[in-house]
């Protein structure tokens, strides 16, 4: 009797035992948000692996939604939102701005503005593209969120995933995974949204237009230019100085000519491991149980309105250049969409879509103009924001 006793006294703990392990399982604990979210992650990997859509931001961020949305037992200290967590310390360079001043600092390093610099008007195509960020801000107001939060959705408009991280650390936390994605997401399908705009926006004559050739910019110049560029923006937005800074220090690294080696490293190993960490702890913060709520959905329409805005606004910017423009001195329509800060993918979008009407009009120089305005301009944008909303 004792003996039966026993056995089934050890089958008791045995079975209570399987249950407890079953309890601390994904299994036990998935919800269709966690399934949602993982879908989610694979469709980013997909388009980052098969469809080359920025993979080098959409692959982290896919498999940090895999790793964010395996669900587990509460207290285990492994989730992103847990104190203690290796991957709550690693949150911290999004949730403090750690990371996106180094992606500038590699942004910095590895841009050349002479395209701007040979055709300073081609400035104001990225200033004008900044007006998708302050018409999201108008919208999300709108729809009844905070100052703060509008001002963080807003920024989703200038297609600069590293800004848009920065002000939603700054004004609204709480928002920041949505956030993030969105902006990601647009960057990743730019040479999906800007071409059907482009080319409704534009006629077969306009598309068609050749510009001058750009001038031979001298080394002087494009050492003075980070400085001047620096003085400038800094003094009328200080809150700037972040991002602003470190991409006009990256480029001064570059254009010195006698500080190779730290823009090497600039604008490889660092731009790099920040790009890993940005990208996997941004996709591990969209925890289905804090990321799937109606704001969320919200901001990610919110992203796709301002992007358009922001494509529309340089498109029709350039035709209205042109009004007062000579013969001979037009610009191409098509660098329009490139005032966005996706930098380089929209200006290669200008210019495969004028090599579709003419073959041997060749914009991408061109439209790196506007294209490197866009990112000083997005970081102008985050500054005056900041200013006026912290």
């Amino acid at each position: 009797m004792m003996l039966l006793d026993a056995q089934i006294s050890f089958l008791d703990f045995v079975q209570s035992q399987f249950v407890q392990f079953l309890n601390y399982t994904s299994f036990a604990n998935f919800t269709i948000g966690h399934i949602i979210m993982i879908l989610i992650g694979c469709i980013f990997i997909f388009l980052g692996i098969k469809k080359e859509y920025e993979p080098l931001l959409l692959v982290p961020i896919g498999f940090g939604m895999l790793i964010g949305n395996i669900p587990f037992f509460p207290g285990l200290k492994i989730g992103i939102y847990e104190d203690g967590s290796v991957l709550h310390y690693l949150y911290h360079g999004v949730q403090n701005g750690w990371y996106p001043p180094l992606i500038f600092l590699g942004i910095g390093a590895m841009t050349d503005f002479s395209a701007l610099l040979s055709n300073p008007k081609l400035m104001w195509i990225g200033a004008a593209a900044q007006f998708g960020i302050f018409a999201a801000y108008t919208a999300a107001l709108a729809l009844g969120f905070a100052p703060n939060e509008a001002g963080a959705i807003g920024i989703i408009g200038g297609a600069d995933g590293p800004t848009a991280i920065f002000i939603s650390s700054q004004l609204a936390p709480e928002l920041m995974g949505a956030i993030a994605v969105s902006a990601y997401s647009y960057m990743a399908l730019v040479p999906v949204i800007q071409p059907p705009i482009m080319r409704l926006l534009t006629t077969k004559k306009e598309r068609v237009i050749r510009m001058k050739p750009p001038r031979q910019v001298s080394k002087t110049e494009k050492i003075i230019f980070p400085i001047i560029g620096l003085l400038l923006t800094c003094m009328i937005v200080p809150s700037g100085i972040p991002l602003l800074g470190m991409l006009f220090f990256g480029n001064l690294l570059k254009e010195s000519g006698v500080t190779k080696r730290l823009a090497t490293e600039a604008s490889n190993s660092i731009i790099n491991i920040a790009t890993i960490l940005i990208g996997l702890t941004v996709g591990c913060s969209t925890q289905a149980t804090t990321f799937l709520t109606a704001k969320s959905i919200g901001i990610f329409f919110l992203g796709a309105f301002s992007f358009v805005i922001a494509t529309t606004v340089g498109i029709l910017f350039v035709k209205l250049m042109n009004l007062f423009l000579k013969e001979g001195s037009k610009i191409n329509p098509l660098i329009g969409n490139s005032g966005v800060s996706a930098v380089p993918d929209s200006a290669r979008v200008s210019n495969s879509v004028g090599m579709e009407y003419d073959k041997t009009n060749y914009l991408l120089m061109h439209a790196m103009g506007p294209n490197v305005s866009g990112v000083i301009g997005s970081a102008v944008a985050a500054g005056i924001l900041l200013a006026f909303l912290k």
